[in-house]
């Protein structure tokens, strides 16, 4: 059993979540959720749940809440961090993916990305229309993030396609995992890659990922 820290971010593929949620329990893992404002737009029933149910859910307002800031306050995305044994991001929009890459920090979820301690695992799904996924921008946010770690990409100053930045994360940072789009007909009606993995994919692989941490 590990301690999972799901994120959800503002992809349609949110409406998943339930049912990926429900899978990680059945693997007994313990779990809390963010989500970003765009994420509870999809899935209003979890914008109501609050950190005493068996899932606990965290938001902005809870990073920032109305009542203010007092010295000796525990920092939320910092506790977080600390607490999490693996950061699950399902689906990881591509708003997200551009703050990750650039290191912006303005909502729950980037700010734990930002501070997220990158020996742990990390593991991603990307879930996004098809003309975002495949736009030369997806790449360069995801070599960018690859070059911030291990300062070896791209090589020659060449943007590499998908399947090489991925292969290069296997090679080069194992804790983090993207668990690639599939093909099919996406929410606006457009049939092409872009949708997030199945959810038996998704844990297969975090599975997976914890094995090789030594965490289980």
């Amino acid at each position: 059993m590990a301690r999972i820290l799901v994120a959800v971010t503002g992809s349609v593929a949110a409406v998943k979540i339930d049912s990926l949620v429900a899978t990680l329990a059945e693997e007994r893992h313990e779990i809390r959720l963010m989500m970003t404002r765009s994420a509870e737009f999809f899935v209003p029933h979890w914008s109501r749940t609050d950190r005493a149910s068996r899932f606990p859910v965290f938001r902005d307002r809870d990073e920032w809440p109305e009542t203010g800031w007092n010295r000796g306050d525990d920092v939320l995305h910092i506790e977080l961090g600390r607490w999490a044994d693996a950061l699950l991001i399902a689906p990881l929009d591509a708003h997200t993916l551009a703050k990750w890459a650039q290191g912006m920090a303005d909502n729950l979820v980037t700010s734990v990305l930002r501070a997220w301690d990158y020996a742990k695992p990390l593991v991603v799904a990307p879930a996004m229309n098809t003309r975002m996924w495949d736009n030369s921008i997806t790449r360069r946010h995801f070599a960018q993030i690859l070059s911030d770690r291990e300062g070896i990409w791209p090589p020659h100053g060449k943007l590499p396609n998908i399947d090489e930045i991925v292969a290069a994360f296997e090679r080069w940072y194992e804790p983090l995992e993207i668990v690639m789009p599939i093909e099919k007909r996406l929410a606006c009606g457009d049939v092409g890659i872009g949708a997030m993995a199945e959810v038996d994919t998704i844990a297969r692989r975090l599975n997976a990922v914890l094995r090789a941490s030594s965490i289980e």
